[in-house]
């Protein structure tokens, strides 16, 4: 299920912000932006997805849509939240077009700033220059 994720969010460093990007295994060991979105497949079970930043590539979605050069702490999370719900958005969109488990979503919550020390099933993360975002799931219901 993390595949139709992370490609939505490979979509999202290629068609918004315009950098190319490099896909790693793991976490990011840096402070983060972490917001989670829950998922229901089509076959009832339930996953949370997250969606975890640090600050620059926060600021870099919001510069790009809010042309703020220098965000304060309320906006950057609210780019977070959003940012959660354009990639899981779009991840939902591919599954459905592929028919791999199509799911509903939920709406995004925010859960935090600080390290990414959640357990999960998977996880990677996306780096943007020297910006990371990581992408994880965790089945709820196992």
């Amino acid at each position: 299920m993390l595949s139709t994720i992370q490609t939505a969010t490979e979509n999202f460093c290629i068609h918004q912000i315009r950098t190319d990007h490099k896909t790693n295994e793991g976490t990011s060991n840096k402070q983060t932006y972490i917001a989670y979105i829950d998922i229901n497949t089509e076959d009832e079970k339930k996953y949370r997805v997250y969606i975890a930043s640090d600050k620059a590539f926060m600021q870099r979605v919001s510069t790009l849509f809010l042309e703020e050069d220098e965000s304060d702490e309320e906006t950057l999370i609210d780019m977070t939240l959003e940012t959660a719900n354009l990639i899981i958005g779009s991840a939902k969109v591919l599954a459905e077009e592929e028919n791999k488990n199509p799911y509903t979503i939920a709406t995004p919550h925010f859960e935090k700033i600080g390290d990414f020390d959640f357990e999960v099933d998977d996880v990677k993360t996306i780096t943007v220059e020297d910006d990371e975002i990581t992408i994880a799931i965790k089945r709820l219901d196992a």
